[in-house]
């Protein structure tokens, strides 16, 4: 199974994003998505599941965190901003999963703690603090996770 990782939109799908996930089974979005537009949209790739960030409005109803089984594995999607300032050691702490998902940082990274795959799949939305949009693919099969993280387009 192949799922799309996104974060950190604040409204914006970038026309690359589409070329990027085509193919995916899943479009997880780890918060600050922005408007239900970048969901619909989103939705014409693959189905999506998402969080609340921290300025996502409430009317977007999404949950603050969620965790579903996906082939044998638990992956917990936060946007991260309920720990401050996200860490992959305070998100590994505090979650108990095979793979964490999450956001708010806008640095892409992949970093394993013990036994949890931590990734934050950076911010595919309007260019901030000097950082590279991006997103990433979550890969889920024999021999087990692998994420490759993708850089788009400015």
């Amino acid at each position: 199974m192949v799922i799309g990782l996104i974060s950190d939109t604040h409204g914006l799908v970038r026309p690359d994003v589409a070329a990027v996930f085509r193919g995916v089974d899943l479009i997880l979005h780890a918060g600050d998505v922005g408007s239900r537009d970048v969901l619909a949209e989103l939705e014409l790739i693959a189905p999506v599941e998402a969080v609340a960030g921290n300025v996502d409005p409430f009317e977007l109803g999404l949950p603050p965190t969620f965790a579903r089984e996906i082939e044998g594995l638990t992956i917990r999607v936060t946007h991260g901003h309920e720990l401050g300032s996200p860490t992959p050691e305070a998100l590994a702490s505090r979650y108990p999963a095979d793979i964490i998902v999450f956001g708010h940082t806008h640095r892409a990274l992949v970093r394993r703690i013990g036994r949890t795959l931590v990734v934050n799949p950076g911010s595919a939305g309007p260019r901030r603090f000097n950082l590279m949009p991006g997103v990433a693919r979550l890969t889920i099969g024999p021999p087990g996770a692998r994420v490759e993280l993708v850089t788009l387009v400015v």
